[in-house]
């Protein structure tokens, strides 16, 4: 096992905008209780596509979050960027001044996947109907996967390292090791996190080439991992950010350390390749408990990345059981993501979010959705289950290959 760092990064703050809720009481309360909130989709140039179910976000008002001067510059997905850095933010009790004191020691990485669709489909809209002096100059920032990070960074005055990782769904996960790296290294602050807005017309049309994608219009049967009627899963928009920050610096300021980032590893396997996965999912698991210092048996659940297409889903059941020994068919698995959407590189965020949150509340969120299942798993369904949660490993892989797994562990459990 390698030595733990002298530094350990701890997240200490979490901002969530999702389709199961905009505020971390609201998210928990859904994820908790298992509620669905899938739905047929109502985008405006949605209806004709074969696309017909996802998780949006409902009532969250940009201009609420976001000072006019970035409304117009940004895309949707940083929209919920910023107002859930803020929220993280407001978590972690760090404020502006807090901030503009030592604007170096904070940075900022995120992952994106779908970047911003919806902006720049609007400006091309314009150039193909009203030529080129109709095109607002932010065309070409706004839809760049790295917007976030930088609009994210300049307004709140961040001028730490920052990055943006671009590797697949898996990225999420990443993000938060680029995160937790940095800290170590010596960083004090890092916001991290992902958020995606994948539900404009273009950006759904460019998703229809997906043959895992579920074109199934029942909500409920939609996205139904782990039985023998998944279909593929479903799109989500949405996301979380984390203030990860040295555990020392959380206890200085007099903040409790929620978890801490204890181990990750990644690996590739290719596009599609889902039987490969199984390989490189389990060395990505074996990996990051190496990092973390812990063994199989320390593991206590498991939240699942449930792509929802049989080989997928049979591929990581195994990857599990590989990487856990005995252990990986008793230990329980959850993927409340069922129940919100598949929402890219933010899914394995909201995951950790989720993840965080039930290690402080000892419960095991449920899995929505499904109830037959037809793998050798423990899969938590129906109801939360009560449970003591020192540790918790967090899957993630993408539709071009990229596998992550991260191990989170309890604060007060990693407080030694």
């Amino acid at each position: 096992m390698s030595e733990p760092y002298p530094r350990r990064a701890a997240v200490t703050g979490i901002g969530v905008v999702a389709p199961n809720g905009t505020t971390v009481e609201a998210f928990w309360k859904s994820t908790e209780e298992g509620m669905s909130v899938l739905d047929r989709v109502t985008r405006e140039g949605c209806e004709h596509l074969p696309l017909r179910v996802a998780g949006e976000v409902r009532g969250f008002e940009p201009s609420a979050a976001v000072e006019e001067r970035f409304l117009v510059q940004t895309d949707r997905f940083t929209h919920f960027a910023m107002a859930a850095a803020d929220l993280a933010l407001e978590d972690a009790r760090l404020g502006q001044a807090d901030t503009d004191e030592a604007p170096f020691s904070v940075g900022v990485v995120t992952a994106a996947g779908s970047g911003g669709g919806e902006f720049g489909q609007r400006e091309l809209q314009r150039l193909w109907g009203k030529g080129s002096r109709f095109v607002g100059p932010y065309q070409s920032i706004a839809w760049f996967y790295a917007a976030s990070t930088g609009q994210v960074s300049i307004r709140r005055g961040f001028k730490g390292p920052c990055s943006v990782v671009a590797a697949d769904e898996a990225g999420g996960l990443d993000a938060l090791a680029h995160a937790a790296r940095a800290v170590r290294r010596g960083t004090d602050v890092i916001v991290a996190g992902s958020t995606e807005a994948p539900l404009a017309p273009y950006s759904m049309v460019c998703q229809l080439g997906y043959e895992e994608l579920s074109t199934v219009d029942d909500p409920a049967r939609a996205y139904r991992p782990f039985t023998d009627g998944a279909c593929g899963f479903v799109p989500a928009e949405g996301g979380a950010m984390l203030v990860v920050e040295e555990v020392a610096s959380a206890w200085e300021r007099g903040l409790p350390v929620r978890a801490v980032l204890a181990g990750h590893a990644a690996t590739f396997t290719g596009a599609s390749r889902w039987e490969a996965s199984r390989e490189g999912l389990a060395e990505a698991i074996r990996g990051a408990l190496e990092e973390a210092g812990c063994a199989p048996e320390d593991v206590d659940v498991v939240f699942a990345d449930a792509l929802g297409v049989p080989e997928a889903d049979r591929a990581e059941a195994l990857a599990i059981a590989d990487a856990l020994g005995g252990r990986g068919r008793r230990v329980p698995v959850t993927a409340p993501k069922t129940g919100t959407g598949r929402g890219y590189c933010a899914a394995p965020v909201l995951d950790t979010a989720a993840a965080v949150l039930a290690m402080e509340h000892g419960l095991i969120p449920p899995t929505p959705n499904v109830v037959d299942v037809c793998h050798d798993l423990d899969l938590v369904t129906g109801r939360a289950r009560a449970a003591e949660l020192r540790t918790a490993l967090v899957l993630s892989r993408g539709l071009m290959g990229s596998n992550s797994a991260l191990v989170l562990r309890h604060g007060a459990a990693d407080a030694s």
